[in-house]
C-alpha cells in the first residue's frame, strides 16, 4: 500500500514538472533570456546556447562573478555563426532556494550577463553587484576563481526524429582560460564517393579547442572508444564507468551536413570510430592527441582493422583514457541528442 502511494506521488510530481527554456547569448547579445525564472522542485531549466562562446556557471549573491565552490559549471560552449541546432544544458531544480549564475567568459558577467532562479526581490542587487552599479562592486572573474568541481557536461546536438542520450561525468581542468583563445578543428566524416574515413583521421588539439565533426554521405557515427578496443563503445569496455560520447547515426543524402562538436579539455588521447556495420574494421577510426610513440594512431588503426569489434587487443599496451569534459555538476544532466539513422 505504501509502495503504491509512493509511486503515485512520484508520478504526480513527475507529471507536474515544467520545462523552462533560457537562451544563452546570441549574435551581439550578452545576456540570459529571460534573466530570471521562478521554478518549483522537479522543474527542468533547459539552457540553449546561442552565439558566441558562453558558460552557465553557479555563483552567489555576494560574489556574482566568481565561481561558487562546489557549484555547477557548463564549461565553455562555442557556437559558430552558422549553427542553427543549438547545444543545450539542463538543470533540474531540487529546492526553491535561489540559484545564482553567470557567464564566466571574459568580462561578460561585468557587462550584466547573469541569471537567477527564484531570486525573490534580490535580482537587481545581484546584477548591480556584477556590473559595479551597486554599493558593492563585484570582483573581476579572474584567475582567483576556484576551479569547477567534478561535473557532468552537456553539449547537445539536436536533430529531427528520435534522440540518443549519453551522460558522463568527469573532472575539469583547473586551468581553463576565461579568454576566447580556442581553435575549432574541422573533421569531415564520410564523403560523396562512399569514403569510409575521417578527414583528417588524426589531429592535435590544445586544451579549450573544439573539434567539429561534419557528416557527409552516407550514414555514420562519431563514437568514443579506447586504444585497446577501437571498434567498441567506451561504455561497453570501460572498467571505471566511463560512457564516452556518441553522436548517434547521421544519415546524409543531400547538401546539408549535420555537425557534432567535442570540446577538448586536456591533451590526453581521445580515440573514436564509426559504429556503422563494419566501417571501423575498414579503417574508419580517428584520434585526437595520439602519442607519437607507443600507442600511436597507426597502432590504433591497425588494431581497428584487425579486431573490428570482435575482441580486445589483449596484451597490447593499455592506452585507454577517460576524456575530461568540463560541465555541469549537482542536479545537472547533460545530453548529446542526435538523430538515429537507418542502417545502410
Amino acid at each position: 500500500m505504501r509502495s503504491s502511494f509512493a509511486l503515485a506521488a512520484l508520478l504526480a510530481l513527475s507529471a507536474s514538472a515544467a520545462e523552462i527554456v533560457v537562451k544563452v547569448g546570441g549574435p551581439g547579445v550578452l545576456k540570459f533570456d529571460p534573466e530570471t525564472v521562478e521554478a518549483n522542485v522537479g522543474d527542468v531549466i533547459r539552457f540553449e546556447f546561442h552565439q558566441k562562446n558562453h558558460t552557465v556557471t553557479q555563483s552567489s549573491l555576494a560574489s556574482p562573478c566568481l565561481f561558487m565552490d562546489g557549484g555547477f559549471d557548463s564549461g565553455f560552449v562555442p557556437v559558430a555563426d552558422n549553427i542553427t541546432e543549438f547545444p543545450e544544458a539542463t538543470l533540474t531544480v531540487e529546492a526553491t532556494t535561489p540559484i545564482w549564475a553567470y557567464c564566466r567568459q571574459g568580462n561578460h558577467c561585468q557587462q550584466g550577463m547573469v541569471f537567477a532562479v527564484n531570486p525573490g526581490d534580490k535580482f537587481e542587487q545581484f546584477k548591480n553587484a556584477a556590473t559595479g552599479n551597486g554599493s558593492e562592486s563585484a570582483p573581476a572573474a579572474s584567475s582567483t576563481s576556484a576551479a569547477p568541481s567534478v561535473v557532468t557536461v552537456t553539449a547537445t546536438v539536436t536533430a529531427s526524429g528520435d534522440t540518443r542520450t549519453t551522460t558522463y561525468t568527469t573532472a575539469p581542468s583547473a586551468t581553463a582560460s576565461s579568454t576566447p583563445m580556442s581553435v575549432d578543428h574541422k573533421v569531415v566524416v564520410g564523403g560523396p564517393d562512399g569514403q569510409l574515413s575521417f578527414d583528417p583521421p588524426s589531429l592535435s588539439a590544445n586544451e579549450g579547442d573544439t573539434v567539429t565533426f561534419e557528416f557527409h554521405t552516407k550514414n555514420h557515427t562519431v563514437t568514443q572508444s579506447s586504444f585497446n578496443d577501437p571498434c567498441r563503445m567506451l561504455s561497453e569496455t570501460s572498467t571505471t564507468g566511463a560512457t564516452g560520447f556518441d553522436s548517434g547515426f547521421k544519415p546524409v543524402t543531400g547538401s546539408t551536413f549535420p555537425t557534432f562538436v567535442v570540446q577538448v579539455n586536456d591533451t590526453k588521447p581521445i580515440w573514436g570510430y564509426c559504429r556503422q556495420a563494419n566501417h571501423c574494421g575498414q579503417g574508419m577510426a580517428f584520434a585526437i592527441n595520439a602519442p607519437s610513440t607507443g600507442n600511436t594512431f597507426s597502432a590504433f588503426l591497425a588494431n581497428a582493422k584487425r579486431l573490428n569489434g570482435t575482441g580486445s587487443a589483449g596484451d597490447a599496451a593499455d592506452g585507454a583514457v577517460q576524456v575530461n569534459f568540463p560541465f555541469i555538476s549537482v542536479a545537472v544532466s547533460i545530453t548529446f541528442a542526435a538523430m538515429l539513422g537507418m542502417v545502410l
